[in-house]
């Protein structure tokens, strides 16, 4: 989510609002702005975002202006592949040389990046670690949507150098070039959050809050019954969740209460526009939220749902 202040003057408030807060909340990560330009802030959920918003609005008196939310989505591959990348070029009389072979692995969800070399002193060690480097460089871009890359395991297994020519930038290119070409032949997939969301309403709204549940792509996993209410819980893709809350507000007014927690990232389907994207790259986009399921509130209201219910 961007925000920014109302007023010009109150940057520097809002900065030192955002850092206190920061520090009391790990989960919240801020991306500094530009000079007056609006600052990001990530965090778990619609919810958490609205709560540091209503908070930097009663406790340090700043009025925002706040962007739509944005859904932060991932990549990742699923198969074994191996390329070469090269980078020779004559810059200003001097040459810059570089050669390496990238091998890439699927790893288990939120096992993370793991980089090994296998090269037997090919390729000096000071290069090495250049390598290691161009490849998470080329990871936070991806290659489908420009999200970044997870759960990968990267092996150099060989390449070679040249006594003069060789630098640590020819090496990071190279390796840069190579991680590219072997991902997009790992059967890159896009990743997207998915929420744990829990719904307790009277029984007779049960049926239509299930079928609504389905038409957001969500999958019920669990129903009980508690004091003449039903408690639903389903995983649902969080794009198609965004302003939820409000909706339920919308058509059962006092009677029901939603909560949601991230769950999980997991592959989303593939896009029903088989295009390509402004990169030129065919990505495996998700579908976006259906009319009237998404975030529509542009500017925050103090007035938002708490995080007891609704």
């Amino acid at each position: 989510m961007d925000i920014s202040p109302r007023l010009v003057d109150e940057h520097q408030s809002l900065q030192r609002a955002l850092s206190n807060l920061a520090q009391q909340d790990p989960t919240l990560r801020v991306i500094p702005a530009p000079v007056d330009g609006a600052t990001t802030l990530r965090g778990m959920g619609e919810l958490h975002l609205e709560v540091i918003c209503h908070r930097i609005s009663q406790e340090y008196k700043i009025e925002l202006e706040v962007g739509s939310l944005q859904v932060i989505y991932l990549e990742t591959i699923r198969k074994p592949a191996e390329a070469e990348g090269k980078y020779i070029r004559q810059i200003g009389g001097r040459g810059n040389y570089a050669h390496v072979k990238v091998s890439l692995e699927p790893r288990d969800l939120g096992s993370g990046y793991q980089f090994a070399a296998e090269t037997a002193g090919a390729i000096p060690l000071e290069f090495v670690q250049s390598v290691n480097l161009g490849i998470q460089e080329a990871m936070k871009a991806g290659i489908l949507g420009g999200h970044e890359m997870v759960d990968v395991r990267a092996i150099l297994s060989g390449g070679s150098f040249h006594a003069e020519d060789s630098n640590a930038m020819a090496f990071k290119i190279a390796a840069s070039t190579a991680f590219q070409e072997a991902a997009r032949n790992a059967h890159p997939v896009l990743l997207e959050p998915v929420m744990l969301v829990e719904v307790l309403t009277p029984e007779v709204f049960a049926g239509a809050i299930m079928n609504n549940l389905n038409s957001r792509r969500g999958l019920v996993e669990h129903m009980e019954q508690r004091s003449g209410s039903q408690l639903i819980k389903a995983i649902v893709p969080l794009v198609e969740i965004l302003g939820y809350a409000a909706y339920l507000r919308s058509i059962i007014p006092g009677r029901t209460e939603c909560s949601m927690h991230f769950a999980r990232y997991e592959a989303a389907p593939p896009s029903e526009d088989s295009g390509a994207d402004a990169a030129g790259v065919t990505a495996n986009k998700p579908r976006g939220p259906k009319m009237g399921s998404g975030y529509a509130a542009a500017k925050f209201h103090p007035k938002s749902e708490k995080s007891s219910g609704l």
